[in-house]
């Protein structure tokens, strides 16, 4: 499908089937996060993979998240704090930007798979990096339930502002 249909199509998913996520289709989830653009190509982008529904149920049952949806596959996002880019005229660390990016493409893909996603950033990164033993480096950015839809979209995926409304031309308005 072309890319604006893609992206009109594509929803915040909070519903899935009790169905595993073949390996081809996570293998193809990762190679759009392998391939995404990142500042300075420096790719500090790092995924935890889980499919056990314990270690995802813990997430919630430990007041991580109530987001998980329980969905049969969960990817962690997070990025390297020792390998992003950081911008010299001010020091802002890019990795919150590079892990987004990775985040969005992952979620295109997954829509071109006929596959459901979210992305939950309401979560205790603390508790997060506690159970899921991230390293102390790694920033998590996004937690990504991903699967096979069992719901439609809200009638609010197709409220969308006019262009007009956030769009403007040579200088912004005040």
């Amino acid at each position: 499908m072309d890319f604006l249909t893609l992206a009109k199509e594509r929803y915040s998913c909070r519903g899935f089937e009790e169905k595993s996520v073949e390996e081809e289709k996570i293998q193809k989830l990762l190679e759009v996060a392998r391939i995404a653009p990142t500042a300075v190509n420096y790719q500090p982008q790092r995924i935890l993979v889980i499919t056990d529904k314990e270690t995802i149920g813990s997430l919630e049952t430990n007041n991580c998240t109530r987001y998980t949806f329980k969905a049969p596959l969960l990817m962690v996002i997070c990025y390297d704090k020792t390998v992003s880019w950081k911008r010299r005229y001010d020091g802002m660390e890019m990795g919150m930007v590079d892990a987004s990016i990775i985040t969005t493409h992952i979620m295109l893909e997954a829509t071109e798979l006929g596959l459901g996603s979210t992305w939950v950033g309401s979560f205790d990164p603390k508790i997060a990096i506690d159970i899921l033993k991230i390293p102390e480096n790694y920033e998590p950015v996004a937690l990504l339930p991903i699967g096979y839809p069992s719901m439609q979209p809200s009638n609010r995926h197709s409220q969308r502002n006019s262009i007009n409304d956030f769009v403007f031309r040579e200088k912004f308005n005040s």
